[in-house]
């Protein structure tokens, strides 16, 4: 191909000629563009849900619908789909922050001190670590109702924790109504979510650590220390007391116990005594000789056993001191009752 130069009139230029494609090429690369088309907007338009979640489609920014686990299709460069993890457990830390997650998870705490430190109903200074997991309720809700729904949960949840802390004392913190002030927390924090629209459920507010600020801790520990001594050795002097006291008073029971079978005994051998006088005053009225005979055997028999040898002489034996051993505590014995038996 020749031109001509504006230079001057004689000069001419050769250019190369374009090279020129046949028709029947032309159409193939037509129809390649048309197929890989075709293809980029297939695949454009399907897009997969994975089980824990929902898509939110929006159509040039306008929310058009929800769309469920599984395989789904889209409006390619018009719908764009926002998935949701509405069946996942969200976390919130505070206090405290999750470096790594293993069989044994680390934890860093330096930078984040600003969000434990409160101050309790008595003037005192706690370290209050604390967790808040919840679920995606409603994704349009969670999306749309509040621009930053995590960052609305964590300050919501650090402003009631401060509120519910600074109502109770620093012990009921540290030790005795923990699962209260979780209760509350989580009570106030769903309550004030709700009226929000924040389309969000909240399972749990746990209490991981609570403890004195580092400056304090070990004199903190110190105190605590003593106390428990102190409560040790209460709780000793109260078990010895115990102790002492309920001897003390089991030995007054068994006593007053045998006292009164003592004075039962010896009423009822009273009064059975005094009733067999009186049947035996009766019988003797009835007949007086047989009766005073009687009593004299009956006393005979009760006696004369616990006696050693016994003589029974005749009233009219006379000279019989020289047989008798004297010396003998049973002769002596004997002839006393011998001396009595002949004075009968």
């Amino acid at each position: 191909m020749k031109t001509t130069n504006g230079s001057g009139p004689g000069n001419l230029v050769d250019f190369p000629d374009m090279p020129r494609l046949p028709k029947g090429s032309l159409r193939g690369l037509a129809g390649a563009v048309a197929i890989g088309a075709v293809a980029l907007l297939a695949l454009t338009s399907y897009y997969q849900n994975e089980p824990y979640e929902k898509g939110v489609v929006l159509r040039f920014g306008r929310y058009v619908g929800t769309t469920d686990p599984g395989p789904n299709f889209k409006i390619p460069l018009i719908d764009r789909v926002i998935k949701v993890p509405v069946e996942r457990q969200l976390k919130q830390e505070f206090g405290f922050r999750t470096a790594q997650a293993s069989q044994r998870t680390s934890y860093v705490k330096e930078g984040y001190e600003g969000e434990s430190l409160m101050l309790t109903g008595d003037l005192n200074i706690a370290d209050v670590e604390w967790v808040v997991q919840f679920r995606i309720e409603d994704p349009y809700k969670y999306l749309f109702a509040v621009r930053d729904v995590p960052e609305t949960i964590r300050d919501v949840a650090e402003a009631e924790m401060r509120g519910v802390v600074g109502d109770m004392g620093f012990n009921e913190v540290i030790k005795t109504r923990r699962h209260d002030i979780e209760e509350q927390v989580r009570e106030r924090l769903q309550e004030i979510l709700t009226s929000y629209d924040a389309g969000v459920d909240v399972k749990l507010v746990q209490l991981q650590d609570v403890h004195p600020p580092n400056p304090v801790k070990d004199s903190f520990e110190e105190v605590n220390r003593a106390l428990q001594e102190m409560e040790q050795a209460i709780n000793e002097a109260l078990q010895e007391r115990n102790r002492i006291i309920f001897k003390a008073e089991g030995q007054a029971k068994e006593r007053i116990a045998q006292a009164e079978g003592f004075r039962v005994e010896r009423v009822n051998r009273a009064l059975g005594d005094a009733e067999r006088f009186r049947l035996l005053l009766a019988e003797y009225r009835k007949a007086p000789e047989v009766t005073r005979q009687r009593l004299y055997l009956e006393a005979m028999q009760a006696v004369l056993p616990g006696m050693g040898r016994k003589l029974i002489l005749d009233d009219g034996v006379e000279g019989l001191t020289p047989l008798l051993d004297l010396s003998n505590p049973h002769g002596a014995a004997a002839l006393g009752a011998a001396s009595q038996g002949g004075a009968q």
